[in-house]
């Protein structure tokens, strides 16, 4: 038997028919005053424009990718079961939204630096390494 997702008391179906402000008090407290000031700093042209893509892309009208810069976005959950691709410095990490990720931010899931992979010490790395006769 597979679980229901529920985020705090609510399943997908039902949030996605809330609206933002009877959403607010779901969230934690960073992502509840981000959103409270979304007149004025946070929904700014790119957050809105990206908001706009998604609805088109909800309705059918467009079948493109969505590439976005906008890593601080905080996940809603209109944008469940939609992928989009936010860069993370180098290139475009394609992330597919799921229900556990509302009220995170897309930034999250781009993660921005990679596990360091150290070769083999070269001459003059260490004291040791002097003496090591050259090919």
């Amino acid at each position: 038997m597979v679980r229901e997702f529920r985020f705090r008391g609510y399943n997908v179906d039902q949030l996605k028919n809330l609206s933002i402000e009877s959403l607010l008090p779901l969230l934690n407290a960073r992502q509840r005053r981000s959103l409270d000031k979304r007149v004025g700093k946070y929904m700014n042209d790119q957050k809105r424009k990206l908001r706009e893509r998604i609805k088109t892309i909800r309705e059918g009208s467009t079948n493109e990718t969505l590439r976005t810069h906008v890593r601080d976005m905080i996940i809603l959950p209109d944008m469940v079961d939609i992928t989009i691709n936010v860069h993370n410095g180098k290139d475009f990490t394609p992330i597919t939204i799921k229900p556990e990720m509302i009220g995170h931010y897309l930034g999250e899931y781009a993660i921005t630096n990679k596990r360091v992979q150290h070769g083999a010490p070269g001459v003059g790395a260490s004291r040791s390494s002097l003496y090591v006769p050259l090919k």
